[in-house]
């Protein structure tokens, strides 16, 4: 039993170099059982960065990764996502001449313990529940880009992740289609308990969900903290607004 107090993902010291580039300089950062943490930056900060090496796509230069309290910094890609790790991408990677519910299997495989016909039980449980059942069978070719963001989530979801990494998922929705979004984001992490970290642009969205927002500039992490004293916070301003304006905001 995972004691209450545990972190769901615990990244500490991470560093990554490309070359002579330091992508990344001593990051930390810890989300609790069912947090809602965002990480937020200027473009080129680090974000998508710290995704990578957090599910194995990049390895860090130094530093440890643990999910639970279990170090997976060695661990590959597949093996995270069984420990519980699930992350969507800024672009789509969905099969476009597979079925929708064909998509979602394919995020339930890396389950073990299912045949072909308990994968697809499962998938289509998981469209119910986010409303999508109605596109099931059709091919993910024939759906609004909306939709697709919505079935790319739902992918992620059928493999029972414990720690949900969402990398910009509002980026090219409709106002509409953003409040749908954070909606079933709400519903999804208060009936799951899932903790949930949150690479997002969209400012309205990252202050109306997040419990906690840490912040990245060119690599470090600068700030930390509530939403409020994320956005009071002169060295946030500064590295959104430049330095003149931090100070003329004081």
């Amino acid at each position: 039993m995972i004691a209450a107090t545990q972190n769901a993902l615990s990244a500490t010291g991470i560093t990554k170099r490309f070359g002579g580039l330091v992508a990344l300089a001593d990051v930390d950062l810890t989300v609790g059982n069912g947090e809602f943490v965002a990480l937020i930056g200027p473009n080129g900060a680090g974000k998508s960065t710290l995704l990578n090496v957090l599910t194995g796509l990049s390895a860090p230069t130094a530093g440890r990764i643990a999910l639970d309290g279990r170090d997976v910094t060695r661990l590959p890609t597949h093996r995270r996502i069984r420990a519980g790790l699930g992350r969507t991408f800024q672009h789509g990677r969905l099969f476009p001449r597979l079925s929708v519910v064909e998509n979602i299997m394919t995020g339930a495989a890396n389950r073990a313990g299912r045949g072909e016909a308990g994968l697809r039980a499962h998938a289509l449980a998981q469209l119910r529940r986010m409303g999508l059942e109605r596109l099931a069978d059709q091919p993910i070719s024939a759906l609004s880009y909306g939709n697709r963001r919505m079935v790319e989530l739902t992918r992620v979801l059928a493999c029972e992740p414990r720690v949900l990494l969402l990398d910009e998922p509002a980026a090219g929705l409709n106002l509409g289609e953003v409040e749908d979004l954070m909606a079933r984001l709400r519903a999804i992490r208060a009936e799951d308990r899932i903790a949930v970290v949150l690479i997002e642009h969209n400012m309205g969205m990252v202050m109306r969900l997040a419990e906690r927002v840490v912040v990245l500039n060119f690599g470090r992490k600068i700030a930390e903290g509530t939403p409020a004293e994320v956005q009071a916070d002169p060295a946030v301003l500064a590295a959104y607004l430049g330095e003149g304006a931090a100070h003329a905001g004081r």
